[in-house]
């Protein structure tokens, strides 16, 4: 039997990068998945794959500096599917890169809004109807390795990131008598379109900055989507059950170093 058999899942920011590794594994093993993301174009390209593959996923669009949107999220499962049993808090922004004391403010507030906030916001709409069917569920938040470690010219993601750690232990206290598990992931560099974000950011070619954000990792190499969203299955799956505000490193050692 799939792991996710008869399950339903909520994924945002799931219309590229990891996200997308995500909700595609995730309804290769049987989980009816809705697709959320900004990009309605990438989000419904992935409901295409999925079903092309089988599986069943429904797109919808959802930016997640809108309480609206976030809510509207839920209820589509809930309508489409009858449930939620998994919830991953994937999307999120690189951000302007620049010095901390000559970060622009509503840069900061932006970064903040999608990459802290808006997990928030996920967790609120998500909580009410796991809370409300009482037979548990799981829940995973996307930090970063710099939830944990520095970075230069990268003050607002940084210290999003270690805040989503934060939130993720802090509810993980609150719900774990409810059989809701909590947990986050944290990558390290992975190749995707935030790196040639922030490349742009800096001014610089998508590639330079993958070779130089690689250069921390143990083995040098950049991460693949597909091992993050492994990752990110397993604690949302019944062999992690006791796996609770847990931070887990898919970072090449970078954290280690």
């Amino acid at each position: 039997m799939s792991r996710f058999e008869n399950d339903v899942a909520v994924v945002t920011g799931a219309g590229s990068g990891i996200g997308r590794e995500i909700a595609i594994e995730l309804a290769d093993e049987g989980a009816s998945v809705v697709v959320a993301d900004v990009d309605d174009g990438g989000g419904r390209t992935v409901v295409e794959e999925i079903e092309a593959a089988g599986g069943e996923a429904t797109f919808v669009h959802v930016d997640v500096t809108a309480t609206d949107d976030v809510e509207a999220m839920v209820r589509t499962a809930v309508d489409t599917y009858g449930k939620l049993d998994v919830a991953v808090n994937n999307a999120g922004i690189g951000g302007e890169q620049a010095p901390t004391g000559e970060y622009p403010e509503a840069s900061w507030s932006q970064v903040i809004d999608v990459n802290l906030s808006g997990v928030w916001r996920c967790l609120k709409a998500e909580l009410v109807q796991l809370s409300a069917q009482g037979d548990g569920g799981a829940i995973v938040n996307m930090a970063s390795v710099l939830g944990l470690v520095g970075f230069a010219d990268a003050p607002a993601y940084t210290a999003a990131k270690h805040a989503v750690m934060g939130l993720t232990r802090a509810l993980a206290m609150e719900v774990a008598r409810q059989n809701i598990t909590v947990n986050a992931v944290c990558p390290g560099t992975v190749a995707t379109e935030l790196i040639r974000g922030m490349g742009n950011a800096m001014g610089r070619e998508e590639e330079e900055v993958l070779r130089e954000f690689s250069s921390r990792h143990l083995t040098g190499r950049p991460i693949h989507p597909r091992d993050v969203a492994a990752a990110v299955v397993w604690l949302a799956s019944e062999p992690a059950a006791r796996v609770n505000g847990a931070s887990l490193f898919v970072d090449d050692g970078w954290h280690a170093s």
